[in-house]
C-alpha cells in the first residue's frame, strides 16, 4: 500500500491526458447542478443518488447511462460551463497538457451544430489558462459513416478552434472500422489527425483494422491487441501508440480485476502505452490513481516503479499531437518539475 508521501507525489507529478471525453468528464457535483439547471429527474431524489447511476454492469449499460447523461447537455451554455468544469479539474489533478473528445453526432438532433459545439467549449477552455487543451472530434461510429462525413466536413470551420484530429468511439463490435475506411481517408487527405478506438469491447482483429484500414495514428484502448502477437508486431512495426484506461476498463467489465489487465504485458512487449482516465466523471477516477493502481497492484506484472510512471507519462508527450516544437516544450517542462525529486 502507498504510503501518504508517495500518495502525495502520484498528486503532485505533472500529467498528460490523450483519451478523456468531455461528456464523460464532468466533475459529478457539476452534473448534478446541471441537472437542476435542466429540471431534474424523478430518479435522482438528491446528490448522492446520482453515484448509484453510475455503477455498471456491464459495457453495454455503460454505453446506456452515457446517453442518458447527455440528456442534459442541451445548449451551447451547459458546453461551455461543462468544458471550464473539465479544465478545472485538470488542473486540480497537475494535467499540464490534455487532448480532449467531444462528440458532436450524440447532440445533432437536438440542433446543435459542429461549429457552435466546437466554439462554445473552446470559450469554456479559455476560462481556465493554466492548462493547454486541444479538441479531437469523436465521429461516433454507431451513427454511420454518412453522419461522420458530415461531421467530418464541418470540421473544416472549426480548426482555429483548437480541433487537431478525428476519433471513432462508440459500439465498436457492432460497427466495424471498415464502414469508415472512406472517411478516415479523407480525414487524412485534409490533415487530421487520426484514433479510433479498438480492442476494448472487441478482439485484437478490431485492432488490425483500425490500423491497416483507417491508418490510425494512435489506438484509443487497444488492450486485446495483446491476444495476437502479430498484431503486437503491428503495432510496434507502425509505431502506433495506445491510449489505454485501465480503471475504465475494470469498470465496464472489459478486464474482471487490474490484475488480468494486459497493460505492463504490452509495455514490456514494446508498444508504445499511454495512461488515460477515459470518462472520469462517471467512473471515479484520476490519472493519479490510476498510476496509484498501477504501482500498488502486483499481479499482470504491474507494480510499476516511479521511472514507469515518468516512462508512461513521457511515452504520451511523443504520442501528443502537438508540433515537434511543442513536444520538445512539453518534454522539458514534464522533466524539469520538481515534483519527480
Amino acid at each position: 500500500m502507498a504510503t501518504d508521501a508517495e500518495s502525495d507525489w502520484f498528486d503532485r507529478i505533472p500529467k498528460v491526458e490523450l483519451h478523456c471525453h468531455l461528456e464523460g468528464a464532468i466533475p459529478r457535483d457539476f452534473l448534478w447542478q446541471l441537472i437542476q439547471r435542466h429540471g431534474g429527474d424523478p430518479t435522482l431524489r438528491k446528490r448522492s443518488d446520482l453515484d448509484a447511476h453510475f455503477r455498471f454492469h456491464d459495457f453495454a449499460h455503460f454505453i446506456q447511462t452515457w446517453v442518458w447523461k447527455n440528456r442534459f447537455l442541451r445548449t451551447p451554455a451547459d458546453f461551455a460551463d461543462v468544458a471550464s468544469a473539465v479544465a478545472r479539474s485538470f488542473v486540480a489533478h497537475h494535467i499540464v497538457y490534455a487532448e480532449l473528445f467531444f462528440s458532436p453526432a450524440d447532440f445533432a438532433e437536438k440542433g446543435l451544430g459542429v461549429a457552435e459545439l466546437a466554439c462554445a467549449i473552446r470559450s469554456g477552455l479559455r476560462r481556465v489558462p493554466e492548462v493547454e487543451v486541444n479538441l479531437i472530434a469523436d465521429l461516433v461510429r454507431d451513427f454511420g459513416p454518412d453522419r461522420a462525413l458530415a461531421t467530418l466536413d464541418a470540421l473544416e470551420d472549426v480548426r482555429d478552434q483548437g480541433v487537431i484530429g478525428i476519433g471513432l468511439g462508440g459500439s465498436e463490435r457492432e460497427h466495424p472500422a471498415r464502414a469508415f475506411t472512406e472517411v478516415f481517408a479523407r480525414a487524412r487527405e485534409r490533415g487530421w489527425h487520426l484514433t479510433a478506438h479498438a480492442g476494448e469491447a472487441d478482439g485484437a482483429a478490431s485492432v488490425r483494422a483500425a490500423v491497416e484500414l483507417l491508418h490510425v495514428e494512435r489506438i484509443g484502448h487497444g488492450i486485446h491487441a495483446i491476444d495476437d502477437a502479430a498484431v503486437v508486431r503491428l503495432l510496434i512495426e507502425r509505431g502506433v501508440a495506445l491510449e489505454v484506461c485501465p480503471l475504465s476498463n475494470l469498470a465496464t467489465g472489459v478486464v474482471r480485476d487490474l490484475a488480468h489487465h494486459p497493460i505492463t504485458r504490452l509495455c514490456d512487449a514494446g508498444v508504445a502505452v499511454t495512461v488515460n482516465t477515459d470518462d472520469p466523471g462517471m467512473f471515479g477516477n484520476t490519472l493519479a490513481g490510476e498510476f496509484r493502481a498501477l504501482t500498488a497492484t502486483r499481479g499482470g506484472g504491474h507494480g510499476w516503479t516511479r521511472a514507469q510512471v515518468r516512462q508512461a507519462t513521457l511515452a504520451a508527450v511523443d504520442a501528443s499531437w502537438l508540433p515537434s516544437d511543442g513536444r520538445a516544450g512539453l518534454r522539458r517542462r514534464i522533466l524539469n518539475d520538481p515534483a519527480w525529486a
